[in-house]
């Protein structure tokens, strides 16, 4: 079938196919092929496709189309006339469901930076979980959907951290990992279901959390916390050089280090600073030391993660380039790739069969990399557009080819690795990129009338971000604030 185009005429076709990747959105053979108008938008064709003669969908299903890796923002005929494309090609679109804009909800206040958020898994009694933050100020505090904080921890004098805390995760839907400048990972209890119920009274003072172990083991700040909830373990990175992995149960924790116990001297995990005030009781919460402690990296050790497929084997990311392969079950470093560039954050994207990382880098840019083969193809993608260091990374909650990055440029960035170009102007030569993609939306940091701020302005970092289907982009920053973006649920769902 001869597509028909005339740029003189107003009724100018072009000849279309539509494919997929997505199972249950895959068209019959005999209507894949298709004429439509030349001058039709993303919009008419999301239309075409859930018509009844296509996909009948029983709700309309918003789509975007990505024409040889990118994106399809102009018309089929400025498309063509663009790319210098001849009228009688027949253009092969890729459909995907929409990433939705993700907007403004709210903003939740605190007294200091927020370093770390998390959200917890679902439970019975609250489907919606809740939200973690770490701050700056040593405490944990968590949110319900109203922005109420329903939990907190203690001070220091009760058994809480002793300095600002840098990172903060949930193990199970009840137990959190915690851990700062005070050199430990902490473990607390949250409460069963029963007590949760309590929260929705908004006149009841916010719960404490219950301290359940100490561990030490670093000789410094420890930045960054990835948890199993299967395994109930937890790994560390810290600027020592070292990723802990560490045990929350304390039958199987081992004996902590006498020397890095409190009062124990200078070297001390929680030795006294003169321009900190630490308390001087002494802890009850039992004290435990690592699994094991693995020496990955010659600098500050800055992000560590589990295999989401291999429980035994982790990864670690460092600031003096290079990313490790762990294998925790010799406590060895397996395998270690350079990079150009600090790294800084990372995760470990979900896609079927892919061992593919996501890492931030101080280049400003986010690098997808195999680690399994050679250092002069680990490079795969880089993900271009942030103007300042990249430091958390994390993947959509149900959707393996989109990510979100945070990064102290003030914004966080939504990816998708479909939509891709070579790299025509790449100049790390050593990473060998072969391709890049451009973010598909910005979020940038909002005041709590829900007011942008100014990127030149003061408190504008962000320095963590998760991405949950409930809740959407949470994120916290230098301002003070952890932030909710949502686009309900950020990828349209059927």
């Amino acid at each position: 079938m001869a597509a028909i185009y005339d740029q003189a005429s107003d009724e100018a076709q072009v000849k279309v196919v539509f494919t997929t990747a997505e199972p249950d959105l895959q068209l019959p053979e005999s209507k894949r092929q298709l004429i439509v108008p030349a001058d039709i938008r993303r919009y008419g064709l999301s239309r075409v496709l859930n018509s009844e003669s296509m996909l009948d969908t029983p709700s309309p299903i918003p789509f975007d189309f990505l024409v040889d890796g990118t994106y399809l923002r102009t018309t089929l005929e400025d498309y063509l006339r663009d790319n210098g494309i001849s009228a009688e090609t027949t253009v092969t679109l890729q459909y995907v469901r929409s990433l939705v804009p993700p907007v403004f909800e709210a903003s939740f206040q605190h007294d200091d930076w927020v370093s770390s958020v998390d959200i917890s898994p679902s439970s019975s009694s609250h489907s919606n979980g809740r939200l973690l933050s770490g701050s700056y100020d040593g405490l944990l505090r968590l949110w319900n959907a109203s922005g109420q904080v329903t939990t907190v921890s203690p001070g220091a004098a009760n058994g809480g951290h002793t300095a600002g805390i840098k990172a903060a995760r949930f193990v199970t839907a009840t137990q959190i990992a915690s851990a700062g400048l005070d050199r430990t990972v902490r473990i607390w209890k949250y409460g069963t279901e029963s007590e949760e119920e309590a929260d929705i009274d908004e006149a009841a003072a916010p719960k404490v959390l219950k301290p359940v172990l100490e561990l030490y083991g670093h000789k410094g700040s420890v930045d960054a916390l990835s948890v199993d909830s299967v395994s109930k373990r937890v790994l560390s990175a810290s600027v020592d050089g070292a990723v802990g992995l560490w045990s929350v149960s304390r039958s199987t924790a081992p004996a902590a280090p006498e020397s890095l116990l409190p009062g124990a001297g200078a070297a001390g995990a929680s030795a006294p600073n003169k321009k900190r005030k630490v308390a001087a009781a002494t802890s009850e919460t039992p004290r435990r030391g690592a699994l094991a402690l693995i020496q990955a990296h010659k600098s500050a050790a800055t992000a560590a993660v589990f295999d989401p497929r291999d429980r035994t084997v982790a990864y670690s990311a460092g600031q003096d380039h290079t990313l490790c392969t762990l294998d925790l079950t010799t406590g060895i470093v397996v395998s270690t790739v350079a990079t150009s560039h600090s790294l800084l954050s990372l995760c470990a994207m979900r896609a079927s069969g892919s061992k593919l990382l996501a890492a931030g880098n101080s280049a400003r840019n986010v690098v997808l990399i195999d680690p399994r083969v050679s250092v002069a193809t680990t490079a795969v993608m880089t993900l271009r557009g942030h103007v300042n260091k990249v430091v958390a990374v994390a993947g959509a909650p149900d959707n393996e080819y989109s990510l979100v990055s945070a990064s102290h440029d003030g914004t966080c960035r939504i990816w998708d690795m479909r939509s891709s170009r070579k790299a025509v102007d790449d100049t790390d030569a050593a990473s060998a990129t072969t391709s890049v993609s451009d973010a598909v939306f910005v979020i940038d940091r909002e005041g709590r009338e829900g007011k942008r701020r100014p990127l030149a302005g003061e408190g504008v970092k962000v320095f963590d971000v998760a991405w949950n289907k409930t809740w959407g982009i949470v994120s916290g920053g230098e301002d003070k604030q952890v932030q909710v973006n949502r686009g309900r649920d950020v990828v349209a769902a059927q």
